[in-house]
């Protein structure tokens, strides 16, 4: 909204400084943060007034999770607020890609909303029906699919761009829309199920989010492209104002978060970032960077699917308890030292991530 301000620029004045992504980004950033601050305690009190008993805790879960009964949850309204101001403020309103991430943001969003809702409603852990919260994270990852490819570069639509493989396209054609879904839903799912110990996923979330807002930035400048040698995307870079509120609105989140977490993010928050997250990877041609940047989310994923299989197959189990965190907790790690672990995991795999850009 505040681009519109360059209307009135001259070129020499304080109004042109709206015209830079990275300023713009910046002030998203401290509006999330601040939106995060101000918003935060009158939230959470609102929260634990309606919600009473909290978010039900799972009674096969590790003992020390008892003592967090009674922790309000939706917490994630708060982030999901703060991105959703800043980016409306900061971004320019007439960028697809923009408005594409806030589309599946607030969908998923609205769908963890639903589920919170019935678990603290019928202080039950079982929530919406999983296939009815599937079906639905796959229609709107459709829309996001479909979306996304009229919006792409003609050279570049329905094709999967390879990390490290310089000029290396796979034509998927009409499996581009399906293969956009899977990297949306297991994004948001994935995310979904980090999020089990106090702070653990928001950071990975935001490491993500940031490494992402990068890659979107330089995808989106014909310049940095031609030097890095990857696919010009232009229009991406816009989204460092949504990935920059989203971190500041983290930020302001994991001030509550925290342990003890006086507020949990729920699945409000996790569906709606982890979607965010796969978003942002379809519009900018980086599905498979994805993985590795977010590479916590996959192996929090893959923990869970192998356990099932193996336990139907054979009756046993491979790991203490499933998502692999919980596994820690059983085997007597503290939550603190999984949280801090898993996050200089996701710092690492980040780093990795962007490293694909110039290794070609």
């Amino acid at each position: 909204m505040l681009f519109w301000l360059t209307e009135f620029s001259d070129g020499g004045d304080a109004f042109n400084l709206f015209r830079y992504i990275t300023f713009r980004a910046g002030g998203a950033f401290m509006t999330a943060l601040v939106f995060g601050f101000i918003f935060g305690p009158p939230l959470i009190g609102v929260l634990r007034k309606r919600q009473g008993k909290g978010q039900p805790i799972r009674s096969d879960g590790p003992d020390g999770h008892f003592t967090k009964a009674g922790t309000p949850t939706m917490g994630g309204l708060l982030i999901v607020g703060a991105l959703l101001f800043s980016t409306l403020l900061w971004a320019r309103l007439d960028n697809a890609y923009v408005w594409l991430v806030l589309f599946v943001t607030v969908a998923f969003g609205a769908i963890g909303f639903a589920d919170d809702y019935a678990k603290v409603s019928r202080q039950n852990a079982a929530g919406v029906p999983g296939r009815m919260r599937f079906g639905l994270g796959l229609i709107i990852a459709a829309v996001a699919g479909y979306w996304a490819t009229q919006y792409h570069p003609v050279e570049l639509q329905s094709q999967l761009a390879l990390p490290v493989f310089k000029n290396t396209l796979i034509n998927l054609g009409i499996f581009f829309v399906p293969f956009a879904m899977v990297v949306i839903v297991g994004s948001a799912n994935a995310v979904n199920l980090t999020d089990g110990l106090d702070g653990l996923a928001i950071m990975p979330v935001m490491i993500a989010s940031a490494t992402l807002g990068v890659i979107a930035y330089a995808v989106g400048r014909v310049d940095f492209t031609e030097y890095l040698d990857v696919h010009y995307v232009p229009g991406t870079g816009e989204l460092l104002i949504f990935v920059a509120g989203l971190v500041g609105g983290g930020l302001g989140f994991l001030w509550y978060n925290a342990p003890p977490a006086a507020v949990f993010m729920g699945d409000t928050g996790s569906l709606a970032l982890g979607g965010a997250l796969g978003a942002i990877a379809v519009a900018t041609k980086h599905e498979i960077v994805l993985a590795i940047v977010g590479g916590l989310f996959v192996v929090e994923a893959l923990s869970v699917i192998i356990q099932v299989i193996y336990f139907k197959r054979t009756g046993k189990r491979v790991f203490l308890m499933a998502p692999i965190h919980h596994h820690y907790e059983k085997k007597g790690w503290a939550e603190s030292t999984i949280v801090i672990r898993f996050w200089i995991i996701a710092l690492i795999l980040a780093m990795i991530g962007l490293a694909t850009l110039k290794v070609r």
